[in-house]
């Protein structure tokens, strides 16, 4: 599940042309660290550690997974990507 929801994201990011890097934090415990640390406290689970995908923009936190998916469905996702282009002139030029 979490590589579907990876890839929904990245296909998202690719076809609306938008700019990103992803990162494994498997392959890197510095980058796992970061990603723990830099996610508001109030955004964390109960129990555990927060699972990706987890979405920042530079190093502001989005969101996760449900939150992209949220935005996704009320045409919000240019904003919560942190992005200056809204939806509409996004759409326009598709």
């Amino acid at each position: 599940m979490l590589k579907k929801r990876q890839q929904d994201i990245v296909r998202f990011l690719e076809a609306n042309k938008i700019d990103f890097e992803e990162v494994d934090i498997t392959m890197s415990e510095e980058k796992r660290r970061w990603m723990y640390k830099n996610i508001p406290q109030d955004k964390l689970p109960a129990q555990g550690n927060p699972l990706p995908p987890q979405i920042f923009s530079n190093d502001e936190y989005c969101g996760d997974y449900d939150s992209f998916f949220e935005s996704k469905e009320s045409n919000t996702v240019f904003t919560f990507l942190r992005l200056k282009t809204n939806l509409a002139s996004q759409e326009s030029e598709l």
